[in-house]
């Protein structure tokens, strides 16, 4: 199983603050059945260049590697990519896609995107070679309307949900409708450490598989598998 949404890099952002708390994270996510993490930490245009990003990216990337124990979850580097006017037009934009694929993930505002946000991410989608993941929609969702949403999902701009949204009673049911109309592409933990924002994916893909029956899940699952194997 994939987990399309972490902070497990160390020492990136707020997110974990150790090798030892990013291995510790990795072995939470092992015993949950996750098999894939991609490591998303916080990139914001106005802080840093992308170049410079990478270069840090990279460096965390192996400090945690040279340590991680045998068995854990592999990692796929990759960014959250907080939105801008004019993120499409960013240099090396398509750099920060989840590595071995072309997933880009975005963290948008929330509240009500203006129309000016809803057509650079379809811009973005059109070029072919990225695809927007809107970060927790959960967060958002609910501020746009029917319409807004229609199209972005028409124009191949995809959505990835925090398993907290299904893990909450209080906010299950609203989880649920969304995934029955198709409308949640992927699932991601979006843990940030061992304590309060520890990993807690594998309970939402129990809460999902007895909610939605193994077919589903099959489905799903092998979703997210196809962007790592056949790069689209």
């Amino acid at each position: 199983m994939t987990d399309i949404h972490s902070h497990v890099l160390p020492e990136m952002d707020d997110g974990s603050r150790s090798v030892a708390e990013s291995c510790e994270m990795l072995r939470l996510l092992q015993q949950q059945g996750i098999d894939r993490v991609a490591a998303t930490p916080h990139y914001n245009p106005d802080r840093e260049t992308v170049a410079d990003f990478l270069v840090r990216r990279r460096d965390s990337l192996a400090k945690l590697e040279a340590e991680i124990p045998r068995g854990m979850p592999r990692i796929f580097p990759g960014a959250e990519v907080a939105y801008y006017e004019g993120i499409s037009r960013l240099e090396g934009l398509s750099s920060l896609c989840i590595e071995n694929t072309n997933l880009l993930l975005i963290e948008m505002p929330v509240g009500k995107w203006s129309e000016y946000a809803v057509r650079e991410l379809t811009d973005i989608a059109s070029g072919g070679k990225t695809v927007p993941v809107i970060a927790h929609i959960e967060r958002c969702i609910f501020f746009q309307s029917k319409e807004v949403f229609g199209r972005l999902l028409e124009n191949g701009i995809l959505m990835q949900m925090n398993s907290g949204f299904i893990n909450d009673f209080r906010t299950r049911f609203r989880a649920m409708k969304l995934f029955k109309k198709s409308k949640v592409h992927f699932l991601g933990s979006d843990c940030h450490n061992t304590h309060s924002r520890a990993p807690d994916i594998g309970r939402a893909h129990s809460i999902l598989l007895n909610k939605l029956g193994s077919n589903y899940m099959s489905g799903f699952s092998a979703y997210a598998d196809n962007f790592f194997t056949n790069k689209n």
